[in-house]
């Protein structure tokens, strides 16, 4: 017993901690981008960001928050019709015609139950993957804000592969394309579109046709404090006024509302989503007993421990 317990510290030892809201493969600047008419995004820029799909044929986007979730817009997966066995979660790689795709089933589609198909309320859902993720630098979880979130985003963007052209439905692009987003006041979005609610946000950029269009719906609206380089699922691209309207808007769902429903759909499922876990997030505190980790690899506790592992070993073969 107390060999084998030997060899799980150790094995523990060569685990690696989930943080999320990273880009690993990204290096270097970002430039401004649009996705109607933009530019590609780049290698392990959006390493979050996930195609999904219905009979081998992107429909809409979505955001891994962990190795087995993925967040989406509950408007993509509204129709009776659409089963988990239809869908497919396709990730890994900015191209979708890649030979290196890591493709997904889906286990369980959760909607959420006050989703208002009239006003859009409520647009988001999760989908329950039937394998877990390996991450490793093309596919990385998202971090979930936490209240209170920051008063003002440093840097916002959105990706996807929908259409770059809002009058032509065959202009969607095999390559994930970006672009960049500004939060707008609340109040002021509201007299464009009288039927928010407080479960929405409104982005755009002024003065340009920046937009998200068909096919982007349900991927994420990713943003970053100018204190760290974390990034967090802000908002799921929802609805707006056709796409790539200067001085337009479009509509996000506010993921901050949703936070404890994510939590409470996750534990349901059996699958518990813990943001805890997921290091990355601010002001977090440790909430387990420094007793019960492993030490961190070249640390006094760590040195120690290895030194007594003869004599544990020995105690274990004679005793």
């Amino acid at each position: 017993m107390l060999l084998l317990s030997i060899l799980l510290l150790m094995s523990q030892a060569k685990g690696v901690h989930v943080e999320c809201g990273k880009r690993p493969i990204f290096e270097g600047g970002s430039q401004y981008s649009r996705i109607i008419g933009g530019m590609e995004a780049e290698v392990g820029e959006f390493p979050w960001q996930v195609s999904i799909q219905a009979r081998n044929e992107h429909f809409c986007g979505g955001a891994i928050i962990n190795k087995w979730w993925i967040v989406t817009a509950a408007h993509c997966l509204i129709s009776e019709e659409l089963l988990p066995t239809d869908l497919s979660v396709v990730l890994g790689s900015n191209d979708l015609s890649s030979p290196s795709l890591d493709i997904k089933e889906v286990a369980s589609i959760v909607l959420h139950k006050d989703f208002q198909k009239v006003n859009m309320d409520n647009d988001i859902a999760l989908l329950l993957l039937a394998s877990p993720i390996t991450f490793n630098g093309q596919m990385e979880p998202i971090c979930i804000p936490r209240k209170p979130t920051p008063s003002t985003w440093h840097k916002c963007w959105v990706a996807g592969w929908g259409q770059t052209n809002s009058d032509d439905k065959y202009s969607m692009k095999i390559e994930l394309m970006k672009v960049p987003m500004i939060i707008m006041d609340w109040e002021k979005c509201l007299k464009a579109f009288p039927k928010l609610t407080k479960n929405m946000l409104c982005a755009g950029y002024e003065n340009e046709s920046f937009d998200a269009c068909q096919g982007d719906s349900g991927g994420p609206l990713a943003c970053t404090t100018e204190s760290d380089k974390t990034w967090y699922l802000v908002g799921i691209i929802s609805w707006g006024k056709s796409c790539g309207r200067k001085n337009t808007p479009g509509i996000y769902t506010l993921l901050e509302n949703y936070t404890l429903w994510i939590k409470k759909v996750t534990e349901m499922e059996g699958r518990p989503f813990n943001a805890e876990e997921m290091r990355g997030s601010p002001n977090r505190k440790q909430m387990r007993s420094h007793a019960a980790e492993f030490p961190e690899p070249g640390s006094r506790r760590f040195w120690l421990l290895i030194s007594l592992l003869p004599y544990m070993l020995l105690w274990a073969i004679f005793y």
